[in-house]
């Protein structure tokens, strides 16, 4: 049996972030939790949201304390900053970090029996959807706007732990790729690079099957052919990633992902490395390592990645080749396949351990043991 979620209702397309404003309505809610960076509130793209709040008399209250790796500090002041605000809806503007702090405050307001946040790890037993979410992203990566699934760090444990729960899906999703347009080149990188590698690592995983495959491979295929247009600022790149990174979520939230996230969790919570750009550095090299479990899939990869006369490669060719095709978009939009100056010797066995325990590993399509990824992340130091 399988089981598939996604949201109630989604707006796509340049503009539709007026559908914020129609929907609070509708659904008869009085007052906004604005969840937003910090970043976002002082340049202004969270105003993008506000103003029309503003031009159509809503009341909201801004909650900006909110990190890259949203901490359990941010989640717990956030659940206070809510019961004072007197909300009935979050609307979460940002990348994942404002969804995954506003998924941890909705659910919490709802079930505040996790109100330490820790006991959420994992598959947590909620009784009660959260707080209703309208989620406004501003980064093409995350895909948290759909997805079941949250990340909290624990700063004092050095670890970051992810949550499921299809308590937490948002209601609405409004995916305006204008909200995404002012991202720095390095952050279109980076998050769109998270996209392809939630996209590759949901079509490989252990729970993949055709409906997610359906989703996956065409995900591939528009990051592929948007990406480097995107992070040169072109309008039709950034629409094609704003999709690709949807459509992305829309199959990994229902079947996992595999060892590359758990090494990438791993490496934020040590360094405070972004989660996209952790992501994108081991993705070749995770890619080549499950290889040998992946069946055909690498072929297809590399065909929608533009790879031509792949129905003449061996297996062992188009394999190289999908994994080659990744690393030099990775390469085109600035990305440096390296752990070199980032990874402490003194931290490595401790890494992988974690690593290890992750909860994304047990989906990776092939084996992988504590030495394995420690062979994995020395290749990259």
């Amino acid at each position: 049996m399988y089981k598939f979620m996604l949201n109630e209702t989604s707006y796509h397309g340049a503009g539709c972030r007026t559908a914020v404003v129609d929907e609070i309505k509708a659904r008869g809610f009085k007052k906004a939790f604005v969840a937003s960076d910090p970043d976002l509130v002082k340049f202004g793209v969270t105003a993008k949201i506000t103003d029309l709040l503003d031009n159509a008399g809503i009341d909201y209250t801004i909650y900006s304390n909110i990190k890259p790796n949203p901490t359990i500090e941010n989640v717990q002041t956030g659940v206070e900053a809510f019961k004072e605000s007197g909300a009935d809806v979050i609307v979460a503007i940002g990348g994942g970090s404002s969804m995954d702090t506003s998924k941890a405050i909705g659910i919490i307001i709802t079930n505040p029996e996790f109100a330490d946040v820790r006991s959420l790890e994992g598959v947590a037993p909620t009784k009660n959807p959260c707080v209703p979410i309208i989620a406004v992203p501003t980064t093409a990566g995350t895909a948290a706007e759909v997805t079941i699934n949250y990340v909290i760090t624990d700063v004092e444990k050095k670890r970051k732990f992810v949550c499921v729960d299809a308590h937490d899906i948002p209601v609405v999703t409004v995916v305006d790729p204008e909200m995404m347009a002012t991202m720095p080149k390095s952050l279109a990188a980076a998050t769109g690079m998270d996209a392809l590698t939630h996209a590759i690592e949901g079509y490989i995983t252990a729970g993949a099957w055709e409906l997610s495959d359906m989703f996956h491979i065409k995900a591939i295929e528009i990051i592929a052919r948007s990406l480097r247009k995107a992070v040169a600022g072109d309008a039709d790149g950034q629409e094609g990633m704003a999709l690709g990174q949807y459509v992305a979520g829309m199959g990994f939230s229902n079947v996992g992902l595999g060892v590359d996230h758990a090494m990438a969790h791993t490496l934020s919570a040590y360094y405070d490395m972004p989660h996209g750009k952790a992501c994108a550095t081991l993705l070749p090299t995770v890619m080549a390592y499950n290889a040998p479990a992946t069946g055909e899939k690498y072929r297809e990869i590399a065909r929608v990645m533009g790879v031509e006369g792949v129905d003449e490669m061996t297996q062992e060719e188009y394999r190289k080749a999908a994994v080659d095709a990744v690393q030099k978009l990775a390469e085109d939009v600035g990305i440096d396949c390296s752990l070199k100056g980032i990874v402490k010797e003194e931290d490595l066995d401790q890494l992988c351990v974690d690593a290890y325990n992750d909860a994304c590993r047990p989906g990776n399509p092939r084996d992988v043991s504590v030495e394995d990824i420690k062979a994995m992340y020395l290749s990259l130091m």
